[in-house]
């Protein structure tokens, strides 16, 4: 072969590779074109009950957030169907299951978890919340302080004890009659988380110090009232509660012994939890 046809022929196969080469280097360098998508926001189902039980630092005592992950679930505060039939407006206490109820339209019912003492289970019936305070003051009776003197700081000459985190009644409480009759017998916060849903030795209805002051939103002077086992004892007779010295208030509003022991909004929650 001649060597001018040897060199055309080497210099088309150069340039062939050349070409493949630079070929393969646009291939391996085009920017790969990919779609990305934002992923889906996941919802954080404790964002609503660490808002719902955190800090409320606006309170005349700011309340510390509550470690709500330690409660049971089942006593969050929480819309569900009301299962007591009663008329909207009113509060139920279910002294079987640790309810309390306030009823709404359309079969609906705010539900609240409680704890319940020794004084908690001492009466039953129809009565109205004739009062309430906020950040009440508690003055043990003087039964009470005879069987335990290291109240006497408390008790009712010494004035009772300050509003405060520590004070037995907590950030609310709400004062039951019958008939225009003190029964005793109140529903109030309490610093005592852990109690809720169970029964204690002392106290009366209470609650976890940020469902108190919800719920304290929503009930208004003469709101009616039923305390009653709905776990299938129906409701019993009304019993009245020990009597004590009244206690003198501060506040122009009927005077009323305290007899417990240590123990925001006025809308609905959109949903069960």
């Amino acid at each position: 072969m001649p060597e001018r046809e040897i060199r055309r022929r080497t210099f088309l196969q150069l340039s062939a590779g050349i070409a493949a080469a630079g070929l393969a280097g646009c291939a391996s360098t085009r920017p790969t074109v990919t779609r990305s998508y934002a992923p889906e926001p996941v919802p954080d189902t404790n964002a609503f009950l660490a808002d719902m039980y955190g800090e409320k630092p606006n309170e005349a005592y700011p309340l510390p957030a509550i470690p709500y992950e330690k409660i049971d679930s089942r006593f969050y505060r929480q819309m569900v169907a009301d299962p007591t039939g009663e008329k909207p407006g009113t509060l139920v206490v279910d002294v079987g299951s640790h309810f309390l109820y306030r009823v709404y339209e359309g079969g609906q019912a705010m539900r609240y978890g409680v704890g319940l003492g020794r004084a908690g289970f001492a009466w039953a019936g129809r009565g109205v919340i004739q009062y309430k305070r906020e950040w009440p003051r508690w003055k043990p009776p003087n039964e009470m302080v005879a069987r335990q003197p290291e109240l006497q700081q408390f008790s009712i000459e010494a004035g009772g004890m300050d509003p405060g985190l520590k004070n037995p009644l907590g950030a609310r409480a709400m004062y039951i009659f019958q008939n225009g009759e003190d029964t005793l017998y109140r529903i109030h916060g309490s610093p005592e988380w852990w109690t809720i849903g169970k029964s204690v030795s002392s106290g009366c209805v209470r609650m976890i110090n940020q469902d108190v002051v919800d719920l304290y939103s929503r009930v208004p002077n003469g709101t009616p009232i039923v305390v009653a086992d709905l776990t299938g004892g129906g409701m019993v007779e009304s019993q009245p509660m020990p009597q004590s010295q009244p206690i003198p208030d501060s506040q122009p509003l009927p005077q009323s012994p305290d007899y417990m022991q240590m123990g925001p909004d006025g809308l609905p929650l959109p949903q069960p939890l």
